[in-house]
């Protein structure tokens, strides 16, 4: 039932992340807020609402000053993979762009290779070559190439969040709470946003609908807040392994949006270019789990 439980919040919180999508178009190209302005009103209604969750689970959130920097490196690493992934669908189709997002944890094992001696492994090199070749399906149907500058952007988020998700391992600041963690790292990309609005878009300007104020809402709530959240859950109930393989939910989900709700063009061709990325995902995460478990009975018969 514990298992069960996990898988759950797993699908949950990829597939809502998978929404980002769905109310970050509509206000751009509808409603006419820019870029700017969605990223600081996500983040910083985000965390009003993790600040609520914090307190309401009665945890301290209480830092120590040689924490702030940290947290703020962590803060903007987070809001730079938010910024390239929005500008992004200004040049490609969305579900592509989250697609291209979704191959980090292949950064992350190669970056756990250059910089922290993590053995490398045939897998690894596999996967790199099937989520290229992945990309490459998926950018160029029918001969006709895509939009460079949304692939370049898209694939800037791979880096990003690849560092993010290593730093936040090899803090100390890691070892926050998460949820505690979370909420402060949200707040950063904030302020990081705030400050950002003021040299594009002519600073914070106030919601100009109430239909705006409901997407801008629901992309806090669901596309933030539920989303790391319910990741927090999924780990402690499923274990990372099982957690980080349902996150290809994230991707399905945005093509999915892209196709039913903004007709994004998706052919045979994007379909097996889809599965090879997400396979090349998995690869990685279950040699990344193999590898633990034989370092784990290597220390066990030593003992």
């Amino acid at each position: 039932m514990t298992s069960f439980k996990g898988i759950i919040y797993a699908m949950i919180s990829s597939g809502t992340f998978g929404l980002i999508p769905l109310f970050t178009i509509p206000l751009v190209e509808d409603l006419g807020v820019n870029e700017a302005n969605i990223l600081f009103y996500r983040f910083f209604l985000s965390a009003i609402m993790m600040g609520i969750i914090c307190l309401f689970r009665s945890d301290s959130l209480k830092i120590e000053k040689k924490q702030i920097l940290p947290i703020f490196a962590l803060g903007g690493l987070y809001a730079l993979t938010a910024l390239f992934l929005v500008y992004s669908y200004n040049y490609i189709a969305s579900g592509v762009a989250t697609t291209i997002h979704f191959l980090y944890p292949i950064c992350v094992s190669l970056l756990m290779v250059l910089f922290f001696k993590e053995q490398k492994s045939k897998s690894l090199i596999i996967a790199a070559l099937l989520s290229l070749l992945g990309v490459a399906l998926m950018c160029w149907t029918d001969g006709v190439s895509m939009n460079l500058l949304g692939v370049f952007l898209a694939s800037l988020t791979i880096l990003t969040y690849g560092t993010y998700i290593v730093a936040l391992n090899q803090m100390k600041v890691g070892q926050l709470p998460a949820d505690v963690l979370t909420f402060y790292v949200i707040l950063a990309g904030a302020i990081i946003f705030f400050v950002y609005a003021q040299f594009d878009g002519g600073g914070v300007q106030a919601i100009p609908s109430f239909k705006a104020g409901v997407y801008l809402i629901a992309l806090a709530f669901l596309a933030t807040v539920i989303s790391d959240f319910a990741l927090i859950l999924a780990v402690k109930y499923a274990g990372s392994t099982v957690t980080a393989i349902l996150g290809s939910m994230e991707p399905l989900v945005a093509v999915s949006v892209g196709i039913l709700v903004f007709s994004e063009y998706f052919t045979s061709q994007s379909m097996i270019g889809l599965i090879l990325i997400l396979a090349s995902v998995v690869l990685v995460i279950l040699s990344d789990q193999r590898k633990k478990k034989l370092a784990l009975q290597k220390v066990e018969q030593n003992k």
